[in-house]
């Protein structure tokens, strides 16, 4: 069975009909708090959007894993953009959505009430 790439934006109904396997979580840490959610399957990338189409923004790693978790999601990569290089006027390299996996930070989706 062939799995279809990601389309470019994906709202969390869509999410919910997606065929197996499930791709992979990418919550990142945009600003003071802030956090966006990017899925990964392959070579597509996905950034998870609200109903409006709109980019879907998360105050804390804990609302991401209560709204993928009961999806069948159980874990994510935490990364981050780093503005500091750009800051005191180094230059800053393009990286590519592989690269900010593999030197992210893997957090589980465990919810508590």
């Amino acid at each position: 069975m062939m799995v279809l790439p990601l389309p470019p934006r994906i709202t969390l109904a869509a999410l919910s009909q997606l065929a197996k396997p499930l791709p992979d979580v990418e919550l990142h840490g945009i600003d003071v708090g802030w956090y966006i959610v990017r899925l990964h399957r392959d070579d597509s990338v996905s950034l998870l959007v609200d109903s409006q189409g709109d980019t879907k923004r998360f105050s804390g790693t804990q609302w991401v894993s209560r709204t993928l978790a009961p999806l069948g999601f159980t874990h994510g990569i935490l990364t981050w953009a780093d503005a500091a290089d750009e800051m005191i006027g180094h230059p800053t390299q393009p990286v590519s959505a592989q690269q900010r996996l593999q030197h992210g930070v893997r957090v589980a989706f465990v919810t508590r009430h």
